[in-house]
């Protein structure tokens, strides 16, 4: 049985000649990347099996609500959705709609070939050997093109598991954007990557930087933002540091998803990231969360209502200030 690799990947920050210098006409935009997956028990340990995809029969109807405000959708796509009928089938009108595409997700524990052992840490891709890591990434590709016609372009890491190997094998797949990196986010204690040195700024990576990378969007508000990213480290390791200086308005570390952050957080999250001048807000969620019952984040009605509630709270202040939403192609073509 293969093993995951021991060390962390920690990816640098940037070098400021890699920072993407955005166009003055491209303005400031909003991408929204929706990790597409099978659904599972959250609360258990991984397995290979159990799981089902009955919530893409939601994803027409939402997909309606975005593309009413001209909104289109990353639909990152792993392998038990690539390889089931019925949920490419759901996905095939949204993708007509001329803005929006599939990307890729890969969940390495559901997606063959099986050569490791199922483990938290093998659930981090970049921990598997460069080999078997190559392997889940060409079956999961062809996958996804037999299915949908296209060879996707985009990508992330299940549970951002980036490795040292995995930014060079996509570029060697014809990928051109990754966004598996999750600003600020620390997943080293899981034995995942390190992604303190991360900041919200696109960049170009991987060999001879033909990758853009864009960062899943994480905003620190609060009195004491301008010192988020070690201060809230340093606050991680105390009881309840963190929750504690969020509710005083000190310092609260906001993603911009509405999958545990609330409706009043992300939208002054918004307003400190314009304000800051972020030229590029990159917004994410599961697929499972459309449908009560499938994740922590929506677990009944009331849930499904509240999750609705904060798309239009946040799409009301981005038309607001001028924010709109951005194609993979506009932004290839602005970088």
């Amino acid at each position: 049985m293969i093993v995951a690799v021991p060390t962390v990947f920690h990816p640098p920050a940037p070098a400021p000649e890699a920072l993407v210098r955005w166009p003055d006409a491209f303005g400031t935009r909003f991408t929204l990347f929706v990790d597409t997956e099978e659904e599972f028990d959250w609360s258990a340990g991984f397995r290979r099996d159990g799981f089902t995809t009955s919530a893409m029969a939601a994803v027409p109807e939402a997909h309606r609500r975005f593309s009413e405000r001209g909104i289109g959708l990353v639909y990152l796509v792993d392998y038990p959705i690539a390889r089931d009928p019925a949920a490419v089938a759901f996905l095939q009108e949204p993708l007509a709609d001329g803005r929006s595409e599939v990307g890729a997700q890969l969940h390495p524990w559901v997606t063959p070939p099986f050569e490791e052992r199922v483990s938290v840490s093998n659930s981090f891709a970049g921990n598997l050997t460069e080999a078997v890591e190559a392997a889940k990434l060409d079956r999961l590709g062809h996958a996804i093109d037999r299915a949908f016609g296209r060879p996707p372009r985009a990508y992330r890491a299940g549970r951002y598991g980036l490795g040292p190997h995995t930014l060079r094998l996509l570029a060697a797949r014809g990928y051109r954007v990754d966004t598996s990196m999750r600003a600020t986010f620390d997943y080293s204690r899981e034995g995942g990557p390190d992604y303190s040195g991360i900041g919200n700024a696109a960049f170009r990576t991987g060999p001879h930087q033909t990758l853009l990378e864009l960062p899943f969007t994480t905003i620190f508000t609060g009195r004491l933002r301008r010192r988020g990213g070690v201060l809230h480290k340093r606050l991680a390791r105390l009881p309840r540091g963190t929750a504690i200086a969020a509710r005083l308005g000190l310092l609260n570390r906001v993603p911009l998803t509405p999958e545990g952050v609330s409706r009043s957080e992300a939208l002054e999250a918004i307003r400190v990231s314009v304000g800051e001048g972020l030229r590029l807000l990159n917004f994410a969620f599961h697929s499972p969360s459309l449908v009560p019952g499938h994740t922590p984040y929506v677990r009944d009605a009331a849930d499904l209502r509240r999750f609705w509630a904060w798309w239009e709270g946040v799409l009301d202040l981005l038309d607001r200030l001028n924010v709109r939403p951005a194609t993979v192609d506009e932004v290839l073509q602005a970088a």
